[in-house]
């Protein structure tokens, strides 16, 4: 037994680093790149836009997003606003119609969520408004907020050929507590050090709920949005990834979203990432493996990475290393050494990967220092509760795994205008 468990534990270190070494070596691209002049690229044209906002009951924040639309430094004849109110009961339809957003309402309470509300909304547009020739769609959240260049500078990527696009994803309320911290430091490391390396190496660039651009073609093409797991844009992402087509990224295009600050909403909005993550995976991980090697698609290798995340190399790790532990305190005397090399291997489990999140917050904390929207000592505090904020992953990747999930709206009640925002950082 010591020498079975001395080779598992050997072999999941030597796994763990073989499949997410790569990560490094993004952080590497991320911060050579940074440092070099970045040219400043004029479109050849600017193109026709459609905003799509899924909302429900979203009153005390919609207003702020779409005022933030029509504050873009983008000819305002050349963009449009459809609100789907969905399944609203307060007045988020009133307030949107009010500000010069086109709106419908959808009551449907047999297919909930946001991936049968743009299905809805395209498949009025297809209908009714074709003629107004939208050459691509920007997907939000009711609570986002957008930079005033934001369609200014996706539209240089869209002007590349980029068919889809996401973009840098900051937080209204970094600094309301170590919760929504965790969630924010977690995007700005995604946008920084996932996004933004793929982008310079080629590689496929990952969708992250909100604050996206995609092509009318691709719409089309797909007969609307068919994506209705739990988690729609990491399987929008990774059905794109096994088709060959490209997502781009513009860390120029920045937007502002809400965070949860309670950990019960927390771990409700988590526990539906995570189940959908196994949906996803059970959908589309056979494609996903088979064409890493048919197509020699690295695209699809990270893609697979992110849809079988750490926590769990990590989290059956642990497991096997407890159950040895247990199996041997109920009989001591058969190999007291075991009690010793289990209790190691959990404790540098726990350890190891507590000081790779803090070396990866600390690192997002030092180089987006200017972007977060918080006091330096919050700034300094939140870098050591990420990895808790992390860890907390564990309990409820284990839930989603049995547990029957449903989708449930976030409650927004953050109002900020885009003014307010920019004066803080």
């Amino acid at each position: 037994m010591l020498k079975f468990i001395n080779g598992f534990n050997l072999s999941i270190f030597l796994l763990f680093t073989i499949l997410y070494s790569y990560q490094i070596i993004y952080a590497f691209v991320a911060l050579y790149r940074s440092k070099q002049n970045q040219q400043e690229v004029i479109p050849q044209k600017l193109h026709k836009y459609a905003f799509i906002i899924a909302a429900r009951n979203e009153s005390a924040v919609i207003g702020e997003l779409i005022r933030s639309i029509h504050k873009q430094n983008y000819p305002q004849e050349l963009l449009d606003i459809f609100v789907v109110a969905d399944n609203c009961t307060d007045n988020t339809a009133e307030i949107a119609r009010g500000l010069g957003a086109i709106v419908y309402e959808r009551f449907n309470r047999e297919q909930v969520g946001k991936g049968y509300a743009l299905d809805f909304i395209f498949n009025i547009i297809e209908a009714s408004y074709g003629d107004r020739g939208y050459e691509g769609y920007f997907v939000f959240d009711a609570d986002n907020l957008l930079d005033e260049s934001y369609v200014a500078e996706m539209n240089k990527v869209f002007d590349r050929g980029y068919r889809i696009i996401t973009s840098y994803r900051n937080s209204k309320n970094y600094d309301s507590n170590w919760i929504s911290a965790g969630y924010a430091l977690w995007f700005l490391r995604e946008a920084k050090y996932l996004n933004y390396p793929r982008m310079c190496l080629g590689t496929n660039c990952a969708i992250s709920g909100t604050g996206f651009l995609v092509s009318s073609e691709i719409i089309r093409e797909g007969h609307g949005w068919k994506y209705n797991l739990l988690t729609e844009d990491i399987e929008f992402s990774i059905a794109n990834a096994i088709r060959g087509e490209k997502i781009g990224y513009c860390g120029t295009a920045k937007i502002y979203d809400e965070q949860p600050c309670t950990f019960s909403q927390s771990w409700n909005q988590r526990l539906r990432w995570s189940k959908g993550f196994f949906q996803v995976f059970g959908h589309y991980g056979f494609d996903l493996f088979k064409t890493i090697f048919t197509q020699r698609s690295f695209s699809c290798f990270d893609m697979l990475m992110t849809i079988a995340p750490a926590t769990f190399v990590s989290l059956f790790s642990i497991f096997v290393n407890a159950f040895i532990l247990l199996s041997t305190l109920i009989a001591p005397a058969q190999s007291p050494q075991l009690i010793a090399i289990t209790l190691g291997a959990i404790g540098a489990a726990l350890i190891n990967f507590y000081v790779v999140l803090f070396a990866f917050g600390v690192l997002t904390t030092v180089t987006e220092w200017h972007e977060i929207q918080a006091p330096t000592y919050k700034k300094i505090l939140y870098t050591f509760t990420f990895p808790i904020f992390i860890y907390t992953y564990i309990p409820i990747t284990i839930v989603a795994l049995f547990k029957k999930i449903e989708w449930k709206p976030i409650t927004h009640n953050i109002s900020k205008s885009i003014e307010e925002i920019q004066q803080r950082t």
